[in-house]
C-alpha cells in the first residue's frame, strides 16, 4: 500500500500546524515553506481539511489555518484515511469488503491480508500529531548533545 503525494502533503500540513498548536493561526505559505510543498495544492488540501473538521480557518491579514483539537487527540490514520480511504492492502478485507471474489471464503491468503492491513492500521492509528512531535523533540536532542570534552 502506497500512500499519494496529496496525502503525505496532508499528513506534513496537520503535522505543522500540530507543531504550531495554540500559537494561532498559521499562513498557508508559513506551511508550504516549513513543510515543501506547493502553496496551490496546500491550499486545496487545507481546505478539504476544513471542511472535514480536522483544522479550521481564520481569514484576514491575520488569518491562516490551525489545528481543530488537541494533537493527541488526532491520528495518521484519521488523516490518512480522509484523504486515501482504506488501509487495507486488497479490497476484500476493507470494511465493504468485496466480496464477489471466487476465493472468498476459501482463501489461504485471506488472513495474512487481514494481518498486514491489522498492522498497517495499528501503526497509524496509534501515531498521534503529538506522539509525532515528541519524536521529533527527542530526535532533535539527540542531534544537539555536546560531546566535547
Amino acid at each position: 500500500m502506497s500512500l499519494s503525494q496529496k496525502c503525505q502533503y496532508a499528513v506534513r500540513a496537520t503535522y505543522e500546524l500540530a507543531k504550531r498548536a495554540g500559537q494561532g493561526p498559521t499562513p498557508i505559505a508559513e506551511i508550504a515553506a516549513a513543510q515543501v510543498i506547493p502553496p496551490r495544492f496546500l491550499e486545496v488540501i487545507l481546505n478539504q481539511l476544513r471542511q472535514a473538521g480536522f483544522v479550521r480557518s481564520q481569514r484576514g491579514a491575520q488569518g491562516g489555518y490551525m489545528l481543530q483539537g488537541d494533537p493527541r487527540d488526532l491520528s495518521v490514520g484519521q488523516i490518512i484515511r480522509f484523504v486515501d480511504g482504506s488501509l487495507a492492502p486488497v479490497k476484500c478485507v476493507m470494511e465493504s469488503g468485496e466480496k464477489d471474489c471466487p476465493m472468498y471464503g476459501h482463501c489461504p491468503f485471506l488472513h495474512m491480508w487481514e494481518r498486514a492491513r491489522d498492522a498497517v492500521e495499528g501503526v497509524y492509528d496509534k501515531t498521534t500529531f503529538a506522539d509525532l512531535l515528541a519524536e521529533e523533540a527527542a530526535t532533535a536532542q539527540c542531534r544537539n548533545a555536546d560531546f566535547s570534552i
